[in-house]
């Protein structure tokens, strides 16, 4: 596999929900959408399952994005000084428009769909290099003592990609906002882990705080236990606590179809979360994952 091609990251991503959510957003942002989240499975895939060196792979990586920005007309950091957007007089601040190329671009076609994407929203580096950064700290750390080491990692590995998103909708100055998303993403993040413990587990991975697993006396994650069930189900609360922020998020987008778009992230990792309650928190035999049915219910609360 190719995990540098767009097709071969859109056929990993299929089973996951972010293109449901991504059909409630106007016509004139998916494209932006699709390309930061083939970016956010790149990164993913090249941390989890590439074959060869994988940090050499994630520096080829970082180096992709660092071409992304060269020979761009706009000022992509400009927002991280505090001065806004570029827009031309009648157009929409995400119209496609050529810029003069000064250097060679990004050769990976995944990079390739994400340029025009970062010079239209005028994206910063820092939320990519963010998201490399965290499949670096994979191959570093396999074990957080506590939450405030777990929620680390989420800033690198889960924030990031919310914040690319309200970049694309363009209230990258609302703080409000920017914090509501984060604990949305980390959530989110949350939900899958707890999905995810027997996989993450046969990578060498454990991202349950040792703090938490000592407290309910969780000894083996390999196996069922009524410990390992309180411990899930401890998890799941504090991955709820932050998925309710995604109703306020929405609403302070302004609710209407975008609003309703972005809730939907939180909606569906509260479904998650239903769906591992109804396995009984059965997390060995296939990975519980609310029906088609239950999201399209979540899409129009």
């Amino acid at each position: 596999m190719d995990p540098a091609t767009a097709s071969s990251v859109a056929a990993r991503a299929r089973t996951e929900n972010f293109p449901v959510a991504s059909l409630l957003f106007p016509r004139a942002l998916r494209p932006h959408l699709r390309a930061i989240y083939g970016f956010a499975r790149l990164v993913d895939i090249l941390g989890d399952e590439h074959e060869g060196d994988r940090l050499s792979a994630l520096d080829e990586l970082e180096a992709q994005v660092e071409a992304c920005y060269e020979g761009t007309e706009v000022d992509v950091d400009s927002r991280d000084r505090g001065q806004r957007r570029r827009r031309t007089r009648g157009q929409s601040p995400h119209v496609l428009e050529p810029a003069p190329q000064t250097a060679p671009g990004p050769t990976w076609e995944v990079m390739r769909e994400l340029k025009p994407t970062i010079r239209a929203c005028s994206l910063p580096r820092e939320p990519f290099l963010r998201l490399i950064e965290a499949n670096r700290m994979d191959q570093r750390v396999s074990v957080y003592e506590t939450w405030a080491d777990l929620k680390h990692y989420c800033v690198h590995s889960a924030d990031p990609v919310g914040r690319l998103v309200l970049g694309v909708l363009g209230p990258d100055d609302d703080l409000e906002a920017v914090a509501l998303s984060d604990d949305v993403c980390t959530g989110l993040q949350l939900v899958n882990f707890l999905q995810d413990v027997p996989r993450d587990l046969a990578l060498g991975r454990v991202y349950l705080p040792t703090e938490d697993r000592r407290r309910f006396g969780v000894e083996e994650l390999d196996r069922p236990s009524p410990e390992l069930r309180r411990l899930l189900e401890f998890e799941a609360e504090r991955a709820r606590a932050l998925l309710s922020s995604g109703e306020e998020l929405g609403r302070r987008l302004g609710g209407g179809r975008v609003g309703r778009a972005v809730a939907l992230f939180a909606r569906g990792g509260l479904a998650a979360l239903e769906a591992l309650e109804r396995a009984d928190w059965d997390i060995f035999n296939g990975r519980p994952r609310p029906s088609r049915a239950r999201l399209a219910l979540a899409a129009i609360r």
